[in-house]
């Protein structure tokens, strides 16, 4: 089992940059592939980005493609998401997540906030 703690969020204005981190502790980290996913007020919950466990291999919603950037650290059990040139429609709760296989995500992180004003 791993649990998960999500930091970084804050408020900031468009065109602004914000970093996530997502630290991980019990079981290896390097054993779960991991994601970050957001909810807005009133919407349902959506895919961000993911990255395999080793980190070679990502993804990315069409929404964020080319603005945010999912990493990984093992070695310091944390991934991030880089997130650049933020939007109003950007606003939400992030999620980072953590599975063992390729299908269902299995453990999830409480959220933070992230405010991006027009």
């Amino acid at each position: 089992q791993v649990q998960l703690v999500e930091s970084g969020g804050g408020l900031v204005q468009a065109g602004g940059s914000l970093r996530l981190s997502c630290a991980a502790s019990g079981r290896t980290f390097s054993y779960y592939g991991m994601g970050w996913f957001r909810q807005a007020p009133g919407k349902e919950r959506e895919f961000v980005a993911s990255i395999t466990r080793g980190g070679a291999v990502t993804a990315y919603a069409d929404s964020v493609k080319g603005r945010f950037t999912i990493s990984r650290a093992n070695a310091k059990n944390t991934m991030y998401l880089q997130m650049n040139n933020l939007k109003p429609e950007d606003t939400a709760v992030y999620h980072c997540a953590a599975r063992v296989g390729g299908g269902v995500w299995d453990y999830w992180g409480q959220g933070t906030q992230v405010t991006v004003s027009s």
